[in-house]
């Protein structure tokens, strides 16, 4: 399936089939939490959260793909990703997109 953060699909004419998203609430860990308190004392980049982020955006992802295949879509286009703290210690990801058919 391609995916697209672009409004069309290059040389295809398409059919909108509606919104898909799919979304993940993803914690934090001990082991992550201790290394992170660290690494604010020196500066730098927390790996063990970018490492997160990423995983929570691949699931985010396949579940934003499952939901397109599941309307019979060829692409996503436009799609969006989106994350914000829920509670404490979790934060959610979202990626949502329009479905879209080929016209032939």
């Amino acid at each position: 399936m391609k995916l697209l953060s672009i409004e069309y699909v290059p040389g295809q004419e398409i059919e909108a089939l509606g919104l898909v998203k799919g979304t993940i609430v993803q914690t934090k860990n001990v082991g992550r939490d201790i290394m992170a308190g660290m690494k604010t004392l020196v500066g730098g980049e927390i790996s063990g959260y970018t490492q997160m982020l990423n995983e929570a955006r691949q699931v985010a992802t396949k579940r934003m793909v499952d939901e397109a295949k599941e309307l019979g879509a060829d692409a996503i286009i436009g799609i969006t990703y989106g994350s914000s703290q829920v509670m404490s210690g979790a934060a959610e990801v979202v990626a949502y997109g329009t479905a879209v058919k080929y016209k032939n």
